[in-house]
């Protein structure tokens, strides 16, 4: 039957059908013609896959503007005059101000742990759409809002909109891109996090000379603009060609790898590519049939069974280390006290003897600091691979936060007297900003999209982001409280998790460095046995010899 598609397409794979082109299984196994050089080079010769990442990314600014706009306005007078009970004076201000904080969280854990199944059931591409249109609701409510509880159910519904799109634009990423740059365009969702913050905290920087509610209202108001773009942008991009092929749509995604690389459909890289997807993807889809052979009738009882059943094979052998690591990464990522540091330095600053005018301005030096690691990044994570950022970063991590408690614990009760000594402790924040960006800033985002099989991958990355989202709750709810009462304790506590992340790292986290999305299963040794290993070379085989018998793709007639 033959598919439909456009003109130039029809074309290409009527071109692609005269190319007799063989290839080994067990090359394609073992061995791979590069897309090109890896890292921050590679960006310019993949250039086409790079502009879909970087546009797919914008979702990451929404969550970020966020954190940069309450992190002002938690301070601002004219916000604190229509909700007193966040303010100083207020009895019990520290839990509403962090339940407040914590809403944004919560409607993200909601968000993240339902885009799964709604990734693989309409596309990783139009699952933004939704997303974004649930956001821009959030946002018109959070503008709009006269009222304590109406401001938290706005950033409920606004939560839930960041926290799809925090999982979908990194699984969209890692599945269009070829894995010589791959942990260059995971790093662009972090960077858009922290450009987010950084854009919203100097914006709202300006605001707060507005006399009127505006102050506060317009910078809410301005976050729609992005999402806008986003939602209608993203239609034009194309389908992950990972996607289509577990849709059992092999032709379209021949055509999206084709686009995604711009080389033509009869390129060695591209077929090899398109492969070894399929063999990936029939592998795991065969996998689950024998896993749950009683579960595959077309009913929607048994569809629902399955989904269900689905959610638990993350926990079960062939993927659990994965999940493990996935969710690991997220948590510790929030122990060590970034966003506590984000949502609250302007408090923080207020502890170590600055200005009120001195505590903004440095909160938006430090997310500038945060900005140049992980632009770092985009370099480092290709070149040196993940694993060792990790591990120093959790090093560098842990004397800031060190260095910082003993100034705090010593100093604190007289800054005044004691200037220089406060100005280390900020020079020692900055450090650690520097070292999380271009560390545990980047990497969690891109390690999850990686390491999780075709069949589990969507619902892999939506436990690992509610991972982020309950623990980055967590954060938010204690960390006034954990401030306001215990002083150094804070950066003490902490400090632990920073090492802690340091010796988990060491023992856990594999490097996935220059591996395609489909070379995981040897990566996390999940391929447990000879005969699963034989099973998946008869099944590569058998992908290539249908493919190369009639010397074109499976199901294009010319």
């Amino acid at each position: 039957m033959a598919v439909k598609q456009d003109t130039a397409d029809t074309h290409a794979l009527l071109e692609y059908s005269n190319y007799d082109f063989v290839h080994p299984a067990e090359t394609i196994r073992t061995q791979r013609s590069s897309y090109g050089p890896p890292g921050f080079r590679g960006l310019f010769i993949n250039y086409y896959a790079a502009l879909c990442a970087a546009f797919s990314a914008l979702g990451g600014m929404l969550f970020g503007y966020d954190q940069g706009v309450v992190s002002v306005i938690l301070v601002m007078p004219q916000f604190l005059a229509r909700y007193e009970r966040i303010s100083e004076t207020a009895p019990g201000a520290g839990f509403w101000k962090g339940l407040l904080t914590a809403m944004i969280e919560l409607g993200a854990l909601i968000g993240a742990l339902n885009q799964g199944w709604l990734a693989d059931k309409i596309s990783r591409k139009y699952s933004i759409v939704v997303a974004v249109c649930i956001f821009t609701l959030g946002s018109i409510l959070q503008t709009g809002s006269v009222n304590y509880p109406m401001l938290v159910v706005a950033r409920l519904v606004g939560g839930i909109g960041i926290g799809m799109l925090s999982m979908v634009a990194p699984l969209y990423i890692s599945e269009i891109s070829p894995p010589e740059i791959r942990g260059a365009l995971l790093v662009l969702e972090e960077l858009s996090i922290v450009l987010g913050i950084v854009v919203a905290f100097w914006i709202t920087y300006g605001t707060r000379h507005i006399p009127s509610e505006w102050a506060w209202r317009l910078p809410f108001l301005l976050q729609v603009i992005p999402g806008f773009v986003l939602g209608l942008g993203i239609c034009f991009l194309p389908f992950s060609p990972r996607w289509l092929v577990s849709k059992r749509k092999d032709d379209e995604a021949l055509i999206s790898i084709g686009r995604l690389r711009q080389l033509p459909l009869s390129d060695e890289r591209v077929v090899q590519e398109w492969y070894d997807i399929r063999a990936e993807v029939a592998f795991h889809q065969e996998a689950r049939i024998l896993r749950h052979p009683n579960l595959q009738g077309k009913t929607a009882l048994h569809r629902i069974k399955l989904e269900f059943a689905s959610w638990t094979d993350c926990f079960r052998q062939g993927c659990w280390r994965r999940t493990h690591v996935g969710v690991g990464l997220m948590f510790f990522q929030q122990f060590v006290g970034i966003n506590a540091l984000i949502y609250y330095s302007p408090t923080l600053f207020q502890t170590m003897g600055l200005s009120y005018s001195m505590q903004l301005i440095m909160s938006g030096v430090l997310n500038i600091i945060q900005l140049f690691g992980v632009a770092s990044s985009i370099w480092t994570m290709d070149r040196f691979g993940r694993r060792p950022l990790l591990l120093w970063g959790s090093f560098f991590m842990t004397v800031s936060h060190v260095v910082i408690a003993i100034l705090v614990g010593k100093f604190s009760k007289n800054w005044p007297a004691h200037r220089a000594e406060g100005w280390i402790s900020v020079a020692f924040l900055l450090f650690y900003m520097l070292s999380f960006g271009a560390s545990w800033g980047p990497v969690p985002w891109a390690l999850p999209s990686e390491i999780f099989p075709s069949s589990l991958r969507a619902k892999g990355v939506a436990l690992s982001t509610c991972s982020n989202w309950f623990n980055n709750f967590i954060i938010g709810l204690i960390t006034p409280p954990l401030v306001q009462n215990t002083g150094f304790g804070a950066y003490t506590f902490f400090a632990v998790f920073c090492l802690l992340s340091l010796i988990w790292t060491w023992f856990f986290v594999p490097e996935t460095n220059g591996r395609t999305l489909e070379q995981m299963d040897h990566v996390f040794k999940d391929v447990a046995s000879e005969g699963e290993e034989a099973r998946r070379a008869v099944i590569e085989n058998g992908i290539i010899g249908t493919s190369t018998a009639g010397s074109r793709p499976q199901g294009i007639t010319s």
